[in-house]
């Protein structure tokens, strides 16, 4: 398989994760610092400067907190997606081409003999239900509370990864018209909890050991298409396509 990730990228977020980890420690210990302050007596200027510092010094450091904790599950979390991705993925075709970065909402596409397939990862290891489009998290009032106060909650996976095959399609209109792109929703910590009720969209885990994993997935795949006479080396796109596709869009 061959792995085309967007390096720049992945570098450069992954070091505003960490100086805006710097900056919000920086802001929190000067807020600390700050509030053991006085006003000034004797010089009003600097005694409302003062004052206006400490009251606009904590909402900055609170945003500065969520950006940063964003920004570090996303990037620099280990493992970080596309390594545990391309583990998931070792034994599959060496026609096989997987891309990291490029063609977001799609944080991963992978073209291989199984098909196409956009895909967007989730870093969370809580208790989910899925019920149809609808994530239900699994926990107490005060976790929920703290998720919502964090911003880190599950969201919508399953509208994000509609909305990323859609946008590989129309990447691919003009290449390959005919060719479908399957939405995929890959869990990276193999810890969470996933209960489907019903869902559109498959879900599965990058750890080849987690079930249902990625690697038995694309099994599975290879199964029904065995039953149904596909040929099990062909690929959706042919060389000339994915050429294109990459000169495009990468």
């Amino acid at each position: 398989m061959r792995i085309v990730t967007n390096q720049r990228l992945a570098k450069r977020n992954r070091q505003i994760a960490f100086w805006l980890m710097i900056g919000t420690l920086g802001v929190l210990v000067g807020s600390f610092l700050l509030m053991m302050q006085n006003p000034i007596e004797g010089n009003p200027e600097i005694s409302a400067l003062v004052l206006l510092f400490q009251v606009l010094v904590l909402p900055v450091a609170f945003v500065l907190t969520l950006v940063s904790v964003r920004m570090t599950n996303l990037w620099a979390r280990p493992p970080r997606p596309e390594d545990a991705i391309e583990e998931g993925l070792k034994g599959l075709s060496n026609k096989s081409v997987l891309y990291n970065y490029y063609h977001f909402p799609a944080r991963h596409v992978l073209i291989c003999p199984q098909g196409v397939f956009a895909i967007v990862t989730r870093w969370h290891n809580g208790s989910y239900t899925v019920q149809g489009e609808r994530w239900k998290t699994n926990q107490g009032i005060f976790s929920r509370l703290g998720s919502l106060i964090r911003a880190d909650g599950i969201g919508s996976p399953s509208l994000d990864a509609q909305r990323a095959a859609a946008k590989v399609e129309k990447q691919l209109a003009d290449i390959a018209p005919n060719v479908d792109v399957t939405p995929l929703i890959v869990f990276i910590d193999s810890e969470a909890e996933v209960t489907i009720e019903e869902s559109p969209i498959d879900i599965v885990f990058a750890d080849p050991k987690a079930k249902p994993s990625l690697k038995s997935y694309l099994r599975d795949i290879n199964r029904d298409n065995a039953a149904s006479g596909k040929k099990q080396s062909s690929m959706p796109l042919t060389d000339e396509q994915i050429e294109a596709f990459e000169e495009a869009t990468t």
